[in-house]
């Protein structure tokens, strides 16, 4: 079993299974740490009257060989659990020192076991390698240099202890796993939630722009038809109607332009016949939301002009969602403002406000809402943009600035697809 982690996109092979470059630097780590632990001890106590091995030189090269032996910990620790107590075994036999490898390199063998297998398989190796390792430490040729049974379970301690590292080490990888899938779930979640909500957005949206396309062409209609009757006695009045066909025609065309591509799902509620509200009805949204008790402040600047009659229907439901978030969030004692600016080829609305939100929680989560959302889309649609967010001196600001299609000229994202 190979470790799991940020560093998995960059791993190597080791002969069995892919293993990460930090995972590999560690093990070289250890088999450097282990073998120069060897290597000392034996260039230290060989010259020392209780030194009973033989072989010093021989001694150096088998601590590097064993410690090779742990760069397999990950893939089969027990088996490296058992083979390193018989290898000592056999090389005190020998006259050769390695238990600077062997003391230290069991407990890491151990630590891989809890670290990297199952419970029962981790247990059984535990078992089967402690079982090995007292065994040979009673078969060792220099047990009596030992001072006891204290010292089986001195080292008995050691190897429970460093196993039982090994399982805290697992519990807390398959703890962190499980939460970074659960932030993928909630992430993707969140991203179904947000296409949902566009989605009937959309649905609205072409529902509402549908009915002002069809208030065009009843227009259109009656002034053909006015027109006609006209055109023999009064010429001039049926040259003006024609004019008027024509100015409504291309507002219908640059309205059905921008509902290419909106889908309306066949199970949604017939929209609603009546006329849709302009920025002429502001004025009353705001009066109803001062009855309320939020006292809110209409001011407009550049010279008003009429506007195609989806362009106001976006920029009245801006105002609009903008202060139903006004109502639920800003708080009590609030106060807002709304700002129309008629510019040059544009037109932009701002909604303030000054309050400081609910009582113990921010106005916003990490999932957004239905609101904000919606009045992105709505904008865009348009070719608009919309900035939503805290005010530096507190309270909240949404700003939507929209350039005004009078040719019915297309966007030219939508252009560029075609």
């Amino acid at each position: 079993m190979t470790e799991s982690g940020p560093d998995s996109r960059s791993a190597v092979r080791d002969g069995w299974a892919r293993v990460p470059y930090r995972a590999v630097l560690t093990d070289a780590l250890i088999v450097v740490l282990l073998s120069g632990l060897n290597f000392t001890m034996v260039s230290v106590k060989a010259h020392t009257p209780m030194w009973r091995w033989e072989h010093d030189l021989a001694g150096q090269v088998a601590g590097v060989g064993l410690a090779l032996l742990l760069l397999a910990r990950r893939r089969f620790p027990g088996t490296v659990f058992v083979l390193l107590p018989l290898a000592g075994l056999a090389a005190d036999h020998i006259g050769v020192f390695v238990q600077g490898v062997v003391s230290i390199g069991a407990a890491v063998a151990v630590y891989s076991g809890g670290r990297h297998l199952p419970l029962r398989r981790s247990l059984a190796g535990l078992g089967c390698g402690t079982a090995v390792n007292v065994a040979t430490t009673v078969a060792s040729p220099f047990n009596e240099m030992r001072t006891g049974w204290w010292d089986v379970v001195f080292y008995l301690s050691w190897i429970a202890g460093a196993w039982w590292l090994g399982r805290l080490g697992r519990l807390r990888a398959a703890h962190l796993t499980e939460l970074q899938a659960r932030a993928t779930r909630l992430e993707h979640a969140r991203d179904a939630h947000a296409r949902a909500v566009l989605a009937e957005e959309r649905s609205r949206i072409a529902r509402e722009l549908h009915d002002v396309v069809a208030h065009h062409v009843s227009v259109m209609t009656v002034q053909a038809t006015a027109g006609r009757r006209v055109i023999a006695r009064s010429p001039d009045r049926a040259r003006q109607a024609l004019e008027d066909i024509e100015e409504t025609g291309r507002q219908a065309l640059s309205e059905m332009r921008r509902i290419v591509g909106v889908l309306r799902t066949s199970a949604s509620a017939d929209a609603d016949r009546g006329p849709q509200p302009g920025l002429a009805d502001i004025p009353d949204l705001l009066a109803q939301v001062r009855e309320t008790g939020l006292a809110v402040a209409l001011r407009t600047e550049g010279v008003a002009r009429a506007l195609p009659p989806g362009l106001e229907l976006t920029l009245y439901r801006v105002v609009q969602e903008s202060l139903t978030n006004v109502l639920k969030h800003a708080g009590p004692d609030a106060a807002a403002e709304v700002a129309l600016r008629f510019e040059p080829g544009a037109v932009s609305v701002r909604v303030e406000d000054d309050g400081a939100g609910p009582p113990g929680g921010a106005r916003g989560g990490d999932e957004p809402g239905h609101g904000l959302l919606g009045m992105r889309e709505r904008v865009s649609l348009f070719g608009g943009d919309l900035e939503a967010g805290p005010r530096p001196g507190g309270g909240f600001s949404v700003r939507a600035r929209v350039p005004e299609n009078r040719s019915g000229a297309e966007r030219p994202e939508t252009a560029a697809a075609r």
